[in-house]
């Protein structure tokens, strides 16, 4: 299997088990995250007691966009880097609303 095809399907993986992680009581109100991580693209809602993953872009407009590669994702996801402003501002990882990623993260035990 080609590295790529392997790498997105780790992140496939990531969000297929979003909802066995999910800490309802993280969530205050209902947010909407789109993701686009190389070839992957998910959409992501979370309300309070509540997860729906969905695979592509199924709403018009995200609370939060966030794109950035697999590579970065993942080390994000497994190894707990947290990005910085110098990682925003050189592109490594892109988002209208890099606020919203951090309570994303809490959402599955993943804040700092």
């Amino acid at each position: 299997m080609p590295v790529r095809a392997k790498e997105d399907e780790m992140i496939g993986e990531i969000f297929a088990s979003l909802e066995s992680s999910f800490q309802a009581d993280k969530i205050a109100q209902q947010q909407i995250f789109y993701f686009s991580i190389d070839d992957v693209k998910r959409t992501v809602t979370l309300s309070p007691g509540q997860i729906e993953v969905q695979k592509g872009k199924t709403v018009k407009e995200a609370d939060c966009v966030c794109k950035t590669s697999t590579e970065f994702f993942l080390k994000i996801w497994q190894e707990g880097y947290r990005p910085g402003m110098q990682d925003f501002m050189t592109g490594r990882i892109k988002s209208n609303n890099p606020m919203a990623l951090k309570t994303f993260l809490a959402a599955f035990g993943k804040g700092d």
